[in-house]
């Protein structure tokens, strides 16, 4: 099972981020704003040890904490927040010469961070309770490009947090690129390539910009859409295949649509979602997707199996704070009726014809594929049983390809993923 821990705030939105989110955290937040911060965290630690105490036989493989911006969180919070996951997630473990806790190397412990709100005490801090994988926001190389996005850092702030993170012992550091950005040119795209190659990550996501609703990039493309200048579709390929190419030639192997490691630093936690693993997510709006049995620990209610269920957290960041304070809570120090109905809410049943089309969509998009396999120890049924039409159509279109008991995109089929992975949602 995986963990994922939601963090909402920010110094400042990003003009593209449509993330559940709060900007005015900062460093020079004023009392009203850090006063909020240190209830969510006191919230988050009851959730977390709510969740754990219900789930006591489960034992997280992987803990990733998002945002927002979690390195925001000053050093008093965030290490109540650490101490509360090596107590709670991860209680096996100890100290070792150097003070530092041992987390087991078969654990993916990650959290975000943005340059600009790092420190090395932070940093060392991190080390110390046994994050053992960092997720930098760079997005650009290109300073201008920053600034059309809305982020807060300059590449040389990215360049110093990426140097602290070496320096503090960080051995697994992903960076976070963005392409197709309005007035963006191939050979800038290249540049930021080439500069991040230059430092050696072990793991690259390089998404495309996608434009959603309620940003402000999205706003000044209602109102004048061709003033963004956007890549068209053709152009956009052509930067996927630029990307492949720099990153492969640099030692990075493709293994999702939009995400590149060096062997073995591959995302364990993005893995589970795409590969159709449980998980629970705390905080505020947070997902969790779980089975029929697991989701009756967690809501106190039964589904019918073998549904899977996807639950969401409030998106009201005062309730959320009140249902897990003592006001949540009997005189007894027990829940009181009805806390979860409040907080927690049911998003999605997905019956065993929903799960096998999401487990195909989801498969696709990784560049290994759905294993035949695993689709018949899960389903009790051959995929082409199921999907076999699917499957033949895209094999004979040269969109798809069976090799060693997986099915998978061919290249041409990457760069039409949307076109396959819709045919699934039809059956």
């Amino acid at each position: 099972m995986e963990l994922y821990i939601h963090i909402p705030f920010c110094v400042k939105k990003c003009n593209y981020c449509d993330f559940l989110s709060f900007p005015g955290y900062g460093c020079d937040a004023d009392e009203r704003h850090r006063s909020l911060s240190c209830d969510y965290v006191d919230a988050l630690l009851r959730e977390i040890e709510e969740i754990t105490n219900r789930f006591k036989c489960q034992k997280f493989e992987t803990c990733f904490i998002g945002g927002g911006t979690p390195s925001v969180l000053d050093v008093r919070e965030a290490e109540k927040l650490l101490a509360c996951i090596r107590n709670c997630v991860f209680p096996e473990t100890g100290k070792n010469e150097d003070h530092i806790y041992n987390i087991s190397n078969k654990i993916e412990f990650t959290i975000e961070c943005n340059p600009g709100t790092l420190t090395r005490e932070k940093l060392l801090l991190y080390k110390k309770y046994g994050v053992n994988r960092l997720s930098l926001g760079l997005q650009s190389a290109d300073n201008n490009i920053l600034k059309k996005l809305g982020r807060i850092h300059t590449y040389g702030e990215f360049l110093e947090s990426y140097k602290l993170a070496r320096e503090c012992g960080f051995n697994n550091i992903n960076v976070d690129l963005i392409s197709a950005v309005p007035g963006q040119t191939l050979d800038n795209w290249k540049d930021t390539l080439e500069k991040v190659v230059s430092l050696s990550p072990e793991h690259i996501s390089a998404y495309s910009l996608i434009l959603e609703e309620g940003t402000p990039l999205f706003d000044d493309y209602e109102k004048n859409p061709g003033s963004l200048n956007l890549p068209d579709e053709d152009a956009e390929r052509e930067i996927y295949h630029i990307t492949e190419k720099i990153l492969n030639e640099n030692g990075y192997h493709r293994y999702e649509i939009s995400n590149y490691a060096k062997p073995g630093f591959e995302c364990r936690h993005n893995i589970g979602y795409w590969t159709g693993e449980e998980y629970i997510g705390t905080g505020l709006g947070a997902a969790s997707y779980l089975s029929s049995e697991n989701c009756r620990s967690l809501l106190n209610k039964s589904f019918a199996a073998p549904n899977m269920i996807r639950i969401k957290n409030t998106e009201d960041l005062h309730i959320y704070i009140s249902r897990f304070s003592d006001k949540g809570k009997d005189s007894a120090g027990r829940e009181n009726s009805g806390i979860n109905q409040e907080v927690r809410s049911v998003e999605e049943v997905l019956d065993t014809a929903s799960q096998m089309s999401e487990y195909c969509i989801l498969g696709l998009r990784m560049c290994r594929g759905i294993s035949r396999s695993d689709f018949s120890k899960r389903f009790g049924k051959d995929v082409y049983e199921v999907f076999g039409d699917i499957i033949r159509k895209h094999i004979d279109d040269k969109l798809l390809k069976e090799e060693d008991g997986y099915i998978r995109c061919t290249q041409k089929g990457l760069d039409l993923n949307n076109t396959v992975l819709c045919d699934f949602l039809d059956v």
